[in-house]
């Protein structure tokens, strides 16, 4: 059986006035922190129920597919599997359900709106894709 320890965190490296970069709770950080950490760590990322390879839900699968479909690499975390960033992502984005998809760090919306934008084509503009 493997026995978990707690290592340090190193000291904060920013000197006075420079923000530090976002801490997951891995890292001595909150769940704020984390999430802000991951929406801002990649240009696309997605707040799911399931992963991009087994989503949980038809609206996950769906902004899924969507984002495959143009080629765009994104990031993105299961909610279902952390009920503390599951609620917390509802507060951050100020967004009530999930999915979620967050693009150069700014909330785009859920499945309706990114299927909307998608079949306008304003999301393949705001990803960069030709198709």
């Amino acid at each position: 059986m493997s026995e978990k320890i707690s290592l340090p965190i190193a000291a904060d490296q920013s000197g006075p006035g420079q923000q530090s970069a976002p801490r997951t709770r891995a890292q001595g950080g909150d769940v704020m922190s984390e999430i802000e950490a991951d929406v801002k760590g990649q240009k696309v990322f997605l707040y799911m129920k399931g992963t991009p390879d087994f989503p949980q839900c038809g609206f996950s699968a769906r902004v899924v597919q969507i984002l495959q479909h143009l080629g765009a690499e994104f990031g993105s975390s299961d909610i279902l599997v952390d009920p503390e960033k599951r609620e917390a992502v509802k507060v951050y984005g100020k967004w009530p359900t999930i999915p979620q998809l967050y693009i150069d760090g700014e909330l785009v919306g859920g499945c309706d709106i990114t299927t909307e934008m998608f079949q306008s084509g304003e999301l393949q503009s705001l990803l960069g894709a030709s198709k």
